[in-house]
């Protein structure tokens, strides 16, 4: 299926137009070696106007032949351009941003390229269970890398000290991979174990 970009695009989320939409598939825990378990999920990107995406996805456990056996868990967040925050930007809070865009066209975008050719990004996402991660990395044509810079859980959270996620436009599909510390390390990157990975496909 062909990507469609929107025409109404707030300037600085063209380059995670890509993501837009709604993406489902399966995947597997761990390694996904042959005894992991099954999940299906399915994944949103949408845009309000703003410069973000907002971002949800909720997947359920499967047995091998994809059939849903009961509720996985569900992730909600927001992508972003990682750059400088102004006065025109909105917030905190509800402190309304101007109305037009802070960058208003595709030059003031390409300005915030790195030095590798992609663009810096931030994305939060939350979990239940009292965990927020808050992600840096880049995007780079159709290759996301990120590596969580703060990991935040509740009082009566269970361990979690780092992540890395991946995410790849391969043949038209969104392939992902998430590894995780589940322990206390602190060093960044250390002791991450394959979490799981998935491969989907846009929902038409």
């Amino acid at each position: 299926m062909p990507i469609e970009i929107p025409t109404d695009l707030t300037p600085e989320i063209v380059p995670l137009s890509w993501l837009i939409g709604e993406w489902e598939g399966g995947g597997r825990l761990g390694a996904g070696e042959e005894d992991s378990e099954h999940f299906v999920q399915r994944v949103s990107f949408t845009h309000n106007g703003l410069p973000y995406l907002q971002y949800r996805a909720e997947s359920w456990l499967t047995d091998d032949q994809g059939t849903r056996l009961r509720p996985l868990t569900v992730e909600t967040g927001f992508w972003a351009l990682e750059r400088t925050q102004r006065e025109e930007d909105g917030g905190p809070g509800l402190v309304p941003a101007d109305i037009v865009p802070v960058l208003k066209s595709a030059d003031e975008v390409e300005a915030l390229r790195n030095n590798d050719g992609g663009f810096d990004i931030a994305v939060s996402i939350s979990h239940p269970g009292g965990i927020s991660e808050l992600y840096y990395g880049q995007i780079k044509g159709p290759q996301i890398q990120l590596s969580t810079d703060m990991v935040m859980r509740g009082s009566h959270s269970k361990e979690y000290a780092a992540a890395t996620r991946i995410f790849g436009l391969v043949n038209g599909q969104l392939l992902w991979r998430w590894d995780v510390a589940a322990g206390k390390s602190t060093t960044p990157g250390g002791g991450l174990e394959a979490h799981a990975s998935a491969m989907l496909s846009r929902v038409s």
